[in-house]
């Protein structure tokens, strides 16, 4: 598996990546436009996808303006292969080799993602608006994240 810089030619691809999931699913798909791909890829953060031979099987987003991460998602056949460790630990160095403001995310209660963001040292901060359960993390605490 190879993690490398996500480009606007991978979101075809990373879109398919985002619909497959079982768990914090889309309840319209429409809402997230290539266009919305395009901005947080080229202007208001980076991203990376994971590539198993001929296709694009995880990837991950992280927002520089709204110091959030935007997206972090990988096929259901590619779950507990590493994958979304190995997005997410590439995500982070960047984010604090950018900035040491605090990151935040959201995801839906009682999923495998809740689960993993409590493993790998992200700190619940309470309920959001709209119903997710909020994490922040701090560059001190990237530093020395738990284990997944």
């Amino acid at each position: 598996m190879l993690i490398r810089e996500a480009q606007v030619a991978d979101i075809l691809q990373m879109r398919e990546v985002r619909l497959s999931v079982h768990e914090n699913q889309l309840s319209r798909p429409d809402v997230i436009s290539p266009a919305d791909y395009i901005d947080y890829l080229t202007r208001r953060g980076k991203g990376w996808v994971a590539e198993a031979p001929g296709r694009i099987v995880g990837f991950a987003v992280a927002d520089l303006v709204n110091c959030n991460i935007w997206a972090l998602f990988v096929r259901p056949d590619y779950e507990g292969r590493g994958v979304g460790r190995a997005l997410h630990a590439t995500m982070l160095d960047w984010y604090f080799g950018q900035t040491q403001e605090t990151v935040w995310l959201g995801t839906a209660p009682g999923t495998r993602a809740e689960t993993f963001y409590r493993r790998t040292g992200w700190r619940q901060t309470g309920l959001r608006a709209n119903g997710e359960v909020g994490f922040e993390m701090t560059a001190q605490d990237w530093q020395r994240p738990a284990k997944a």
